[in-house]
């Protein structure tokens, strides 16, 4: 099953909000989405999809993603794309560092070894727990009550799990904070993501602001030790995202019982082999965790799925359905949300047909 060739599209997808806002005043309106072809010379063919938040979320950028196909396209071809322990040794060996565009060639391959073996990709990371998982909705950054009533709307779409952007004015997280709690059922899990936007002083009076209030910290500073510092001085149960970036990080937050909850991302760690990795060493050290990804559209959403989906329940704290926050659909047969939940294809591989009609011509093409 040898790779003949790989190519690059470019997508744009636009936002039914108009605009996703987070900590520093950070924004996007259209996501540049990579979508990745992988073909073999047995006919069979996998498909991927990157897309990072912007240049300034994560070390990872659109166009990086392009260039960096191209760079390491050349060293895969004629490599057997069934293989993805060897395949991902050799992107390693290829280009040092740059796990997010080894990401969408990697997820490809398992959309190729799912075809091949004839069953989903869940199945092959583990197996399916459940008729579906939890998802969580991301509440862009706004006033306090505009905040509220964004969560009470997604609430009635069937939503329990509400990711609040905060990271600004400590005064006014609070009051955000505050205002979205009110609106809350019994069952429902409010997290306050400061996607790295406090100082410490400033997390250390939030964490205090919002003592009395039922809420999961995210992430609240820049640097591990910082959050750290966070961590210790309050009992709200913690979760760390952007500095959980490989096996090290994790062991490392075990080990100083940092976070109750990590975020695995699957392009910050290089791909679904990867993911998968970090997924079980949560699973087998205790760590309950958020599967999704920085961003993406429908392929990203069927990859997440599958992850999600084959992680054990009690482990799986919430993930994402990306592809219900943009205005383009890149592929059929993704995964779509049913009253707040999510469930993998049934299909072979990741079970999506891009829709070439969208992606026009590739602006990577190695052979």
């Amino acid at each position: 099953m040898k790779i003949t060739r790989i190519a690059a599209y470019r997508v744009e997808l636009p936002l039914h909000e108009g605009s996703y806002k987070w900590s520093g005043g950070k924004s996007v309106d259209v996501f540049d989405s990579t979508i990745v072809r992988v073909e073999t010379d047995e006919g069979v063919v996998g498909h991927g999809e990157v897309c990072p938040l912007g240049p300034f979320y994560l070390p990872a950028y659109a166009a990086g993603v392009r260039a960096g196909i191209a760079e390491l396209a050349p060293h895969l071809i004629g490599q057997d794309a069934t293989e993805l322990g060897k395949l991902n040794q050799l992107m390693d060996a290829a280009m040092k560092g740059h796990p997010y565009v080894k990401s969408g060639i990697d997820i490809a391959c398992w959309d190729i070894l799912g075809q091949v073996a004839g069953v989903p990709v869940c199945t092959l990371l583990g197996g399916r727990w459940g008729d579906d998982f939890v998802l969580y909705r991301a509440i862009s950054q706004q006033s306090p009550d505009e905040m509220a009533k964004n969560v009470t709307a997604y609430r009635e779409e069937g939503y329990r799990r509400f990711q609040l952007k905060v990271g600004g004015d400590p005064n006014v997280d609070i009051a955000r904070i505050h205002a979205v709690a009110e609106v809350l059922q019994p069952g429902d899990k409010l997290i306050a993501d400061a996607n790295t936007g406090w100082l410490m002083h400033e997390a250390a009076r939030v964490v205090r602001g919002v003592k009395d209030v039922d809420v999961y910290i995210e992430q609240p500073c820049v640097s591990y030790e910082e959050c750290l510092s966070i961590r210790e001085r309050t009992d709200h149960p913690f979760v760390m995202d952007e500095v959980i970036d490989g096996m090290d990080s994790l062991l490392k937050l075990h080990s100083d019982r940092a976070a109750d909850v990590v975020n695995i991302k699957i392009s910050k760690f290089g791909g679904l082999t990867k993911a998968r990795q970090a997924r079980d060493l949560c699973v087998s050290l205790g760590i309950a965790m958020t599967i999704e990804d920085s961003w993406g559209g429908d392929i990203t959403t069927a990859a997440i799925a599958h992850l999600a989906h084959s992680t054990p329940t009690e482990f799986l704290f919430t993930s994402t359905d990306f592809n219900s926050y943009v205005t383009v659909s890149n592929a059929a047969g993704a995964p779509q949300r049913i009253n707040g939940r999510m469930a993998a294809s049934q299909e072979p591989g990741l079970g999506v047909q891009p829709r070439f009609e969208i992606l026009g011509e590739p602006l990577v093409d190695v052979s």
